[in-house]
């Protein structure tokens, strides 16, 4: 039976390879397709409401973290910034005194660095863990699936989705739901994982960004604009821009690559490392320090190959 492409609709589909979770043991395989028309990329795995909250709750690291943890994003700007790809987030891109609603929003950190710069902030997280810190500080953050109903029509300047469209089950269907909070000329920012960069074609089925199975979607600048078209939006540019560390990222999961159904010992901050991967690590370390992997990055980038995109769409 032929795979449908759920952007572009193309049964022109293969599967590129099996990928399971490689960073927090969630059992199972899922193939990952892609489609020959907009080369879109997706993943063969469907998960109900329940069973996405259980997910992030239950496998999601977050569960680990402690009020004490929570810090407000800061603004960064300058070389420093340039050099870290700083400006690689969404949310940085959302101006002062606006109205915000970022989808995806963590541990809240973009809530607070919002309400420090004078915006009216909301947010929506799918990981239960995120109610301790909204709680305690007082945040608009709902938990669960973005559902429209839950906020007035045409009401936001801004919508962010950092690291989070290529999350959802449906995602032109969560754009029209987007859509539908927007106010005419507002603003949807996206950063997702750039599957058509240099990453994904070196590393392959251990590429960090494929991520298993909460990466659902990866999106192509022509898969993008079409699942933009369906809703309703005019995708208006996009820029590629990657933070640094990630590079380090890559090369720790490399090192410490493990068996299918198996929490890394990288990603998980729980699991007891031996002495041989904490040497390994500290040289990563070392590596980093050296400033590498920052300019190799920004090199990437520079030719547009690098591991993460903005998008940046208009409601007209």
């Amino acid at each position: 039976m032929p795979h449908l492409c759920p952007i572009c609709r193309s049964e022109n589909c293969h599967i590129c390879f099996e990928l399971s979770d490689d960073r927090h043991g969630y059992p199972g395989t899922f193939p990952l397709v892609r489609c020959d028309s907009c080369r879109h990329r997706f993943l063969i795995a469907e998960f109900d409401p329940a069973q996405i909250v259980e997910l992030y709750t239950r496998y999601y690291p977050r569960c680990s973290f402690t009020l004490e943890d929570y810090r407000p994003s800061v603004e960064v700007r300058g070389i420093a910034a340039w050099f870290n790809g700083a400006a690689r987030a969404a949310y940085s891109r959302v101006p002062r005194n606006v109205r915000v609603l970022d989808i995806g929003c963590g541990f809240g950190e973009t809530i607070g660095y919002h309400l420090g710069r004078g915006c009216e902030a909301h947010g929506v997280e799918a990981d239960e863990n995120v109610l301790r810190v909204a709680e305690r500080f007082g945040l608009n953050i709902k938990t669960g699936v973005f559902d429209p109903a839950a906020y007035t029509a045409d009401y936001f300047d801004y919508v962010t989705l950092d690291q989070v469209l290529e999350h959802m089950t449906h995602p032109c269907a969560a754009l029209l739901d987007i859509k539908r909070v927007l106010k005419p000329g507002g603003r949807v920012i996206i950063s997702a994982p750039n599957a058509e960069g240099w990453g994904a074609c070196l590393f392959r089925r251990r590429w960090i960004n494929w991520h298993a199975p909460y990466h659902l979607h990866h999106f192509s600048r022509r898969s993008l604009r079409l699942a933009a078209e369906l809703a309703g939006l005019v995708l208006e540019r996009t820029e590629t821009i990657t933070a640094s560390e990630w590079l380090h990222y890559q090369w720790a999961h490399l090192a410490t690559y493990p068996e299918k159904g198996i929490p890394s010992v990288f990603w998980t901050a729980t699991a007891e490392q031996s002495r041989a991967v904490r040497i390994v690590l500290k040289g990563l370390l070392l590596l980093r320090r050296t400033g590498a992997n920052h300019m190799i990055t920004r090199l990437f980038d520079l030719f547009g190959i690098g591991d993460n995109r903005l998008y940046f769409l208009r409601k007209p």
